[in-house]
C-alpha cells in the first residue's frame, strides 16, 4: 500500500487564493463600471425627457400667442426679455361650460371673449426655484401670480425675438424687447436642463450656446452631466390686427 498522499502546498493556497482574489476584483470592477454607466445613462435619459417635455409645453403655448379670434386687439406679447416672457390668448368664450364655477382650459372653446382675463390666457415663462434648495426650476405663472412648475433642474432659459424677416430684435443690447414688441413674429427657445444627480469621475466645464452663438450658460466644472435643446416657434397669431 502506497502511502505517498500529497496535498496542496502552503505556496500553492497562497497562489489560488491570489488567483481568485484577481478574478473577483476584475468581475467586482466590470458590475460596478456597468451599473455606474446604467447609472449616467439612466440620469441623463430622464434629463432628455424633462427638456423634451418642457421644450413641447413652451412651444404649444408660445405658437398661440396673440390668438385674437374675435380681432378685439387684447392679445400680444407683453413681456419680452432674454430670460422671461409673458404672453396673452384669447382662448376661452368667457362661460363656464363645465360649472365648476370658473372659465378655465377646461371650457376652452376657442371662440374667444374679446378679452384676457379668464385663467389660462395670461402666460408668463421663467426660472425660479421651486423647491427652496437654490436650484433653478422652470415655472409659468398666471395673472394672479401663481406659479406652476413645468420642469425641474432647468439651468438656463433664453429667448431671442425675430421680425418677419428673421431679423433680430434687441431694443437694449441684453437680448431684452421692449418698444419693438410689436414686431415679433417668431422665438428662438434654448433650454439647459441638467442631470438630478452627478457622475463620479466626469467634469464639465462645457459653455452652451444658443442659435446665434452666444453663451447662455457655463458649466461651474461640476459633475452634473447637462444638455441644451433649441427650437424656433412661428407666432403665427402675431401681427394680425
Amino acid at each position: 500500500m502506497s502511502d505517498n498522499h500529497k496535498g496542496f502546498t502552503v505556496i500553492e493556497i497562497l497562489v489560488a487564493m491570489a488567483l481568485a482574489g484577481i478574478v473577483m476584483t476584475a468581475v467586482y470592477l466590470s458590475y460596478y463600471s456597468q451599473q455606474k454607466s446604467y447609472l449616467a445613462q439612466d440620469q441623463v435619459s430622464a434629463m432628455q425627457q424633462n427638456l423634451r417635455a418642457a421644450m413641447y409645453v413652451m412651444k404649444t403655448q408660445i405658437r398661440m400667442a396673440g390668438y385674437d379670434p374675435t380681432f378685439s386687439g387684447v392679445s400680444g406679447i407683453v413681456i419680452a426679455d432674454a430670460d422671461t416672457i409673458s404672453f396673452t390668448m384669447d382662448i376661452h368664450d368667457g362661460v363656464d361650460n363645465d360649472g365648476d364655477g370658473e372659465v378655465d382650459e377646461n371650457d376652452e372653446e376657442g371662440t374667444g371673449d374679446g378679452d384676457t382675463n379668464d385663467t389660462g390666457e395670461i402666460i408668463t415663462y421663467f426660472l425660479y426655484d421651486s423647491g427652496g434648495d437654490g436650484d433653478n426650476d422652470l415655472g409659468t405663472q398666471d395673472a394672479n401670480g401663481n406659479n406652476q412648475l413645468i420642469a425641474e433642474n432647468i439651468e438656463a432659459l433664453n429667448f431671442v425675438y425675430l421680425d418677419g424677416s428673421l431679423n433680430v430684435l434687441d431694443d437694449d443690447g441684453s437680448g431684452n424687447v421692449v418698444a419693438n414688441i410689436p414686431n415679433i413674429r417668431s422665438i428662438q427657445v434654448t433650454i439647459v436642463a441638467r442631470t438630478n444627480r452627478g457622475d463620479q469621475g466626469y467634469k464639465n466645464n462645457s459653455s452652451y450656446e444658443n442659435q446665434w452663438g452666444t453663451s447662455v450658460y457655463t458649466a461651474p466644472g461640476d459633475d452634473l452631466r447637462r444638455r441644451l435643446l433649441t427650437s424656433q416657434v412661428k407666432c403665427r397669431n402675431l401681427g394680425l390686427n
